[in-house]
């Protein structure tokens, strides 16, 4: 677990004002929790996500209108861009709270920011997969191409999927996030004491292993399919699309295992210790500002070339 403490050398650092700023409130839910040096990294990493995101899904934009809108890895592409855009929204306010330390904006909103980062972050995952499976099905030849008949068709795949965030994913956060305990209007993105009912460990254990075994399975798989490449092409490795094609897959891998899995991993850890620790909810904010990270994405496909 020491792999997952990166920041591990700060707890006694600023520990002080953060007492006094729990002392404020008239309860341990009513405090800014975060230290200096944390909300430095917050408005840091928020930052750089608001920054390259938005170059990102810009320049993106643009280059989509020359682009095939009936395969489905477009679609794919396009869903990351408006799901992005949607998280760069909320962006701004949550610098604001972490500049300011304090939320002065009301509870439902605060509950809408902090459900974002995760829609966007399950959404993205599940757009990354897509797009995956799609360019493996190319490469094995199962299909030549991946298209839709019609733009129609593209528009209600992309429909079907955001109904189901709709209907289920936003009324799951906005009516049992932060339903228990009572939170003070001035504090933000502190909900952990949802984490005392036995079903929500029970979703959250859930998604963890779910989201571990599938960044296995796409790491396995990519890694099988290089070294196919390599031994088909051993003598001009280099000189082959195809090979840079299956690296360049390794973007979306990547962004999962660096961004993904490590709050995934942490958070694990803090289920089982949220209530001992009150800097492990720093960290948590932390592990979970740099899945915002994947935002770079599209920055990352544009500079590659893909």
């Amino acid at each position: 677990l020491s792999l997952f403490f990166p920041f591990q050398n700060m707890y006694q650092e600023d520990f002080r004002n953060m007492t006094e700023g729990s002392r404020n409130g008239s309860d341990s839910s009513s405090a800014f929790v975060h230290t200096s040096t944390m909300s430095a990294i917050l408005v840091t990493v928020y930052s750089v996500v608001f920054a390259g995101g938005g170059i990102g899904s810009i320049t993106m934009s643009f280059m989509l209108l020359k682009m095939n809108t009936l395969s489905v890895t477009t679609t794919a592409i396009i869903n990351l861009v408006v799901v992005h855009s949607l998280l760069l929204f909320t962006v701004p306010f949550r610098l604001h709270y972490y500049l300011k330390k304090k939320w002065v904006f009301n509870i439902p909103f605060c509950k809408m920011v902090s459900a974002m980062v995760h829609i966007h972050m399950y959404l993205t995952f599940i757009f990354y997969v897509i797009t995956l499976v799609i360019r493996w099905l190319i490469f094995f030849q199962w299909k030549d191409k991946v298209e839709f008949y019609r733009k129609l068709h593209a528009i209600a795949a992309s429909a079907a999927v955001w109904v189901f965030v709709m209907v289920f994913g936003v009324p799951l956060f906005y009516f049992e996030y932060g339903r228990s305990g009572l939170y003070n209007s001035t504090t933000c993105f502190k909900f952990h004491k949802e984490l005392q009912h036995e079903s929500v460990k029970a979703l959250n254990y859930t998604v963890i292993v779910a989201v571990a075994l599938i960044s296995c399975v796409l790491l396995a798989l990519q890694i099988f399919i290089l070294v196919r490449v390599a031994r088909k092409f051993s003598n001009s490795l280099c000189s082959h699309q195809e090979f840079w094609a299956q690296v360049k897959n390794l973007i979306f891998i990547w962004v999962i295992i660096i961004w993904f899995l490590p709050y995934h991993l942490f958070r694990a850890y803090f289920i089982q210790h949220v209530s001992d620790l009150d800097q492990l909810e720093s960290y948590n904010e932390v592990f979970l500002s740099l899945t915002a990270l994947s935002c770079l994405d599209l920055l990352s496909l544009m500079l590659s070339g893909s």
